[in-house]
């Protein structure tokens, strides 16, 4: 099969599923993530842009992106879960050669993210004073982030609608796509933080605007990819069917990842809320160490999202040999993606958070914290690499404990427990202890799964 055959566009059901159950699962997982770990990295590189400009502006504003970032996870959880949901239901029914049903889930999942976002922004406006104390902002940060929170609010509904749209295009195998509509956004982003900030000195208020209008672009190029009649799915509003059994299926498929989204949200809320005690330096610094551990971990999770399409597929399929190569061929990849960044950025741990604020106690903080969280993102990838398993193969509640306990119920209690007990070291030390203690049960969920609850032989379809 030629590099074209995997990389082409439009509604053609026919090659769409002899390229998904028939390519090695090695190059196709190779092929969906390349364009989505591309994306990933984009998305990621104007976040710590954005990070780094708004760091210019000093502590309190540095800690103001952090304090907004638990607020756009809680935006990107729903875009998650819907995307998600109904993402690994489109490909599942793709699979079983099912289009119709296909296009009213993904219609479906898409309104429904628009809807949401909407609301949620409408909600905010009104309550935007406490909110941004309640996400852990001090009295000197609470300007910078009630300025910045506001140009994410207005594109809330499209900030949404695109984490959906892109998950759908990445479990319909339409990876490239997806990745053209966030580089565009974020190389958008890029260039507009100087722009607004300092050229038209803006300052915080350029860099929310920045966001708000990479944000929106993204959204309309990836809506064109479906109205363009790029994807096999056909999105239209005469195919939204939000009937309270649809709408449950896809909010229960996607409940792992609005768990995980909504927990590393409160997450950090909670640590907002701890670090906030020591000073908007410790806020400034663990907000950077966040955000580059993201960084440094997206490679490996945009390899991750390569494999849930061809999961979920070959799932659909009855291609039950597929899903296991793709499984083990992940992980391995992952690893040693890991292996090679991390080494890196522990030997320049020091230079790597001075990037984004020369402030020494925030480099003081922000080195061994981030060397904390090297030496455990390790741990992460057969945690994730399951959890995608299991949400793309249907089994919802397995995904979903598995992702509540890497997200939240590890972390958030010891969290809580070793910043009282070892003060500002507790609180560098909870979420790599957390990473760890996450390994050991997905090594469970891994085995009950591979062994017991999927067929050993492959179905005739």
């Amino acid at each position: 099969m030629a590099l074209s055959d995997l990389t082409r566009g439009g509604r053609d059901p026919a090659a769409q599923y002899m390229k998904m159950t028939e390519t090695p699962v090695s190059r196709l997982i190779l092929t969906l993530a390349v364009p989505t770990v591309i994306s990933m990295l984009v998305t990621n590189i104007y976040n710590l842009v954005d990070t780094a400009f708004v760091g210019m502006l000093g502590n309190s504003a540095s800690g103001a992106v952090g304090i907004v970032f638990g607020y756009m996870a809680i935006l990107q959880s729903f875009g998650f879960m819907y995307g998600q949901g109904g993402g690994s239901i489109t490909s599942r029914e793709l699979g079983a050669r099912d289009q119709a049903q296909a296009s009213r889930t993904a219609s479906t999942a898409f309104f429904c993210a628009l809807i949401t976002g909407t609301v949620l922004a409408g909600l905010s406006f009104f309550i935007i004073d406490p909110l941004i104390h309640f996400l852990g902002s001090t009295d000197t940060i609470a300007p910078y982030a009630k300025t910045y929170i506001s140009y994410i609010l207005i594109a809330a509904p499209f900030t949404t609608a695109s984490f959906t749209l892109n998950n759908l295009l990445r479990y319909e195998g339409k990876a490239f796509f997806g990745m053209i509509g966030l580089m565009v956004g974020g190389i958008l982003n890029i260039a507009g933080d100087p722009l607004f900030m300092f050229g038209l000195k803006m300052g915080i208020a350029g860099a929310g605007l920045s966001t708000c209008l990479s944000q929106t672009t993204s959204f309309l190029i990836l809506l064109s990819v479906f109205l363009r009649g790029k994807t096999t799915v056909h999105l239209s509003i005469r195919n939204f069917t939000p009937t309270l059994s649809l709408i449950g299926l896809i909010c229960t498929t996607g409940l792992p990842s609005l768990l995980r989204q909504s927990l590393t949200s409160i997450a950090t809320i909670i640590l907002n809320w701890e670090a906030n005690p020591y000073g908007d330096e410790a806020v400034a610094a663990m907000s950077i160490v966040s955000r580059v551990s993201f960084f440094i971990f997206a490679a490996a999770l945009g390899i991750g999202q390569g494999f849930q399409p061809v999961s979920a597929f070959n799932y659909g399929a009855g291609k039950y040999s597929r899903v296991r190569r793709a499984y083990g061929f992940t992980i391995a990849m992952a690893e040693a993606l890991l292996a090679v960044v991390l080494v890196f950025v522990v030997a320049f741990s020091e230079r790597v958070v001075g990037i984004f604020r020369n402030d020494p106690t925030v480099i003081e903080i922000g080195t061994r914290a981030l060397r904390l969280q090297c030496a455990a993102i390790i741990f992460l990838p057969p945690t994730m690499v399951t959890e995608m398993l299991l949400q793309s193969t249907g089994q919802r509640l397995s995904a979903s404990l598995l992702s509540a306990l890497r997200s939240g119920i590890f972390f958030i209690p010891l969290l809580l427990i070793l910043s009282r007990l070892r003060g500002l070291y507790g609180i560098e030390e909870a979420q790599p202890l957390a990473y760890f203690l996450a390994f050991f049960p997905s090594v469970f969920f891994a085995i009950r799964m591979l062994k017991d609850k999927m067929p050993r032989e492959d179905a005739v379809r």
